[in-house]
């Protein structure tokens, strides 16, 4: 077992914004004119990727799954979530 990671609030939160806006981009009926909902998604995208958590010592031991597994639980932003 993986020992617990602990993120940064502002990285948790930006990540619970890309699973509900990719949820709701899934969800959208065809043709639904889902130009706006991509874009964010590419913008949170690319915040997610380049926050300065990963190039912080710390960061290169948690992984992008790893934060995906924490921004899912119900613990809260920031605090230690089972990996």
């Amino acid at each position: 077992m993986r020992p617990p990671f602990r993120f940064p609030e502002d990285l948790i939160t930006l990540q619970r914004a890309w699973h509900q806006t990719y949820a709701e981009l899934a969800q959208a009926p065809a043709g639904a004119g889902t130009t706006a909902l991509r874009r964010r998604l590419l913008d949170l995208s690319a915040h997610l990727r380049t926050h300065p958590y990963w190039t912080a010592p710390t960061g290169r031991r948690a992984g992008a799954a790893d934060l995906h597994r924490a921004a899912r639980t119900p613990t809260g932003p920031g605090r230690k979530a089972a990996a």
